[in-house]
């Protein structure tokens, strides 16, 4: 009987030992796995909340937004937030009727590390459907380990069962808003259930809304530069860029490519429209050949 009960312990023993190494593995494997992290805008809200803020009114009509740029600094600001952690990509969320991408919205869809979800616009150009995708995106990133924490640009109470669907299976779900000029334009309900919450104020949102004027790029006279135009600009900004900074800078900007940090971005956009003589705001695709003429000059360089 000693020598029964010796043989058990034995082998209870083993198995411990069997289940240690297992659990051991799988710790090394997590440890080695980086975090994710997903950025999730609410183009309703954002439209609402920066038009009204930057420009005195909620209707989209009546300004123009950067959204390329915008999206940059968001990506930019979460890799300052989430500094170990990499980006899946970007979700931007919008009505359009019939679900067709607008003009606008195509521009965006073609950004890289972009993806444009669409709901429905009704009669009264209200978002629907736009809730139901944020949940089941968060909720199936979450439930499928690909994101550990979500950037969520929004502030509709509906959202609350999308954060949490994710924080159900594990995920962290941080709350972005915009600075209201009065009162809240985030609900109660919503900010209690999230993880963290922060909030961008007009500085962050100014250079990307501009409200619109009747001939707003005619008021110079200046016509409309062309894409070589715009690239060569970039790489002569680029050049006195690198001359002011030295090459020490490229080390810390190449790691962000294709992107550029806020205020890099920013600053390169400004001179660029004092060259130029043309504001570049809302034109998404000479704002591309400008950071892709900065780019290239920089890589000749390197």
């Amino acid at each position: 009987m000693k020598a029964m009960n010796d043989d058990r312990a034995e082998a209870l023993e083993t198995r411990i030992d069997r289940t240690n190494e297992l659990l051991e593995r799988m710790l090394a494997e997590v440890a080695k796995t980086p975090s994710t992290h997903a950025i999730f805008v609410d183009a309703g809200y954002l439209y609402a909340a920066a038009g009204r803020l930057v420009a005195g009114t909620e209707d989209r009509r009546a300004f123009d937004l950067d959204a390329e740029g915008l999206i940059e600094a968001l990506i930019d600001r979460a890799r300052m937030i989430f500094a170990d952690s990499r980006l899946l990509r970007v979700y931007w969320y919008d009505g359009a009727r019939r679900r067709i991408h607008t003009a606008e919205q195509q521009v965006i869809a073609e950004l890289p590390d972009v993806k444009v979800r669409l709901g429905n616009l009704n009669a009264n150009n209200q978002q629907k459907g736009v809730d139901s995708l944020i949940r089941t995106d968060l909720e199936s990133l979450a439930r499928h380990r690909a994101i550990s924490d979500a950037a969520l640009l929004g502030g509709d109470e509906d959202l609350v069962s999308a954060v949490e669907a994710a924080q159900g299976y594990g995920a962290r779900v941080h709350l972005w808003g915009i600075e209201a000029p009065e009162g809240r334009n985030q609900a109660e309900p919503l900010l209690w259930e999230v993880d963290s919450q922060r909030t961008f104020d007009l500085d962050f949102f100014k250079p990307y809304v501009s409200r619109r004027t009747a001939a707003a790029y005619d008021a110079t006279g200046t016509a409309r530069p062309t894409r070589e135009d715009v690239r060569f600009v970039g790489a002569r900004i680029a050049a006195k860029w690198l001359a002011s900074r030295g090459r020490e800078a490229l080390v810390e900007l190449f790691p962000g490519h294709p992107y550029l940090p806020g205020p890099v971005d920013q600053d390169l956009l400004v001179e660029a429209e004092e060259l130029l003589q043309y504001s570049l705001r809302g034109q998404a695709e000479l704002r591309r050949a400008l950071r892709d003429g900065f780019w290239e000059h920089l890589r000749t360089q390197y």
